[in-house]
């Protein structure tokens, strides 16, 4: 028997926010443990949590850029769970009114086919601490730094069918997130975290088998090995005829397996009942309206634009818009050059290879070479001021190593700048072609393929200072 898998993912987004999502504690990541406290956040009797405006704005982003409805009046729920790392004994989250609801994330598979992933819901909620179970021999200790920090979770409905599809989805969310600058989605850290709810079923039924939830994956990659090895494990089980539980597991990234935590628990183990100590959020149409205007470009329209309307190739699109920065530097060339073409080339090749070969991020090198310097490069290069060689090997690195410099300024130091002189061109190539008398009876003779032998020689001749293309024509024309 053939089976499908289907898969539903949960993304925990934690939010930039200076301050935690109900007090004043300091969000910032890092810090000695439990430093980052309060009364407050730690739960004393009498204190009382309030809203955090910065938060909300950052879930109405979310929800606008998803196409989600934004629900304008909202509630909080106490989440009565057992959690160690919680010093209130509960956790503040949004339960019967999300803030944002419906929408969907549009994910490319690798033969480039779009599909639209929907979503159930994204709700507010408030991050719990961090255990640590290998400090200690007998103990385990716990940092309450990170308790109370501004979450977002984002919910799928069960609609992939693939662990690529899953990775794609987890791509496309951490990549809109850091556009919208709302989180620096790095799941190492544990800003951004996944969870897998993962059945199988056979080819053609409706009906879903016993889910698994996979917790807390901290690399894209690790939810694809994580959600491929679940999907073997359940189907092994389903062809010998064995049931298993729904329960909760834990993904061993070292060794690629899952392994058992719990059994799962069912929302009456939450015991949910409103907050007593927040009175309802009521957001005004004009203030999402606001938001709504003050986002940047999202990496979809962007995509679409630099296909459609520069004409750039899917894949040229597709690295350009893969973070913010990037994106923000291809734009400024554009500004400054109509040849779009030759900013992307550039975009993927020298520009592309200088970060990896200093280890250092778009943002950077902006600090290095300003965009409209590269705009400048293009420009002496389709003037026919300077070939495309000399200019990626020897004015790009001179720019990058001394930011007050302008492209035809380091050119004419480096004596490089190319020469259109038709009388000059006529005497280097007379001169190139006189040594090679018998190759010229080759030539005509039918072997065109040392046309190029001549040009190189011409070119030498001129030290690289003749315009190829007009050599190119003059030793075509002396041969002809």
């Amino acid at each position: 028997m053939e089976y499908q898998v289907v898969i539903g993912l949960e993304i925990h987004v934690q939010l930039l926010t200076l301050s935690k999502a109900f007090c004043g504690d300091n969000a910032e990541y890092g810090g000695m443990p439990n430093t980052h406290v309060s009364a407050i956040s730690l739960g004393h009797p009498g204190t009382l949590p309030m809203h955090n405006k910065v938060a909300v704005d950052h879930a109405i982003k979310v929800g606008l850029a998803l196409n989600c409805n934004i629900r304008e009046f909202n509630e909080y729920a106490r989440k009565n769970y057992f959690y160690a790392d919680l010093p209130k004994g509960y956790q503040i989250t949004q339960d019967k009114t999300p803030i944002c609801t419906g929408g969907h994330v549009t994910i490319r598979t690798k033969d480039g086919v779009e599909k639209n992933v929907n979503l159930t819901r994204i709700h507010m909620e408030e991050d719990s601490g961090k255990s640590m179970h290998d400090q200690d021999l007998t103990d385990s200790l716990i940092d309450y730094n990170r308790a109370g920090v501004a979450l977002i979770e984002i919910v799928s409905e069960p609609e992939m069918r693939s662990a690529e599809e899953a990775f794609q989805f987890v791509t496309e969310i951490r990549k809109l997130v850091r556009y919208l600058g709302i989180c620096d989605g790095n799941m190492e850290e544990g800003s951004l975290r996944c969870d897998a709810n993962i059945s199988v079923m056979p080819v053609g039924s409706t009906t879903f088998g016993t889910k698994v939830e996979v917790k807390n994956m901290n690399s894209i990659t690790n939810v694809r090995r994580a959600i491929e090895f679940e999907t073997e494990r359940q189907i092994a089980l389903c062809e010998k005829g064995e049931t298993f539980p729904s329960e909760t597991r834990s993904f061993n990234a070292l060794k690629g397996i899952t392994i058992s935590l719990r059994n799962k628990e069912l929302a009456n183990d939450y015991r949910y009942f409103p907050e007593p100590d927040l009175p309802p959020l009521v957001l005004s149409e004009h203030y999402i309206k606001k938001i709504k205007e003050e986002m940047p470009a999202l990496p979809a329209e962007l995509f679409a634009r630099l296909k459609n309307e520069l004409s750039l190739t899917d894949y040229d699109a597709q690295v350009i818009t893969e973070d913010r920065p990037t994106a923000e530097y291809f734009l400024e060339i554009i500004k400054h050059t109509s040849n779009f073409k030759s900013a992307a080339n550039w975009m993927m090749g020298a520009i592309r290879s200088y970060l990896n070969e200093k280890a250092i991020d778009i943002s950077a090198f902006n600090k290095k070479v300003a965009p409209q310097k590269i705009a400048a490069l293009i420009a002496l290069i389709d003037e026919g001021k300077l070939s495309h060689t000399a200019a990626a090997q020897q004015v790009f690195p001179a720019l990058a190593e001394d930011s007050a410099k302008e492209p035809l300024e380091v050119a004419e130091s480096l004596n490089i700048i190319q020469s259109g002189d038709e009388s000059l061109i006529d005497s280097i190539v007379e001169e190139a072609l006189s040594k090679f008398p018998d190759k010229i009876e080759e030539y005509r003779s039918g072997k065109k393929g040392l046309l190029g032998l001549f040009v190189g020689e011409a070119m030498k001749l001129s030290k690289g200072k003749a315009d190829p293309k007009k050599v190119n024509e003059a030793v075509t024309k002396k041969l002809g």
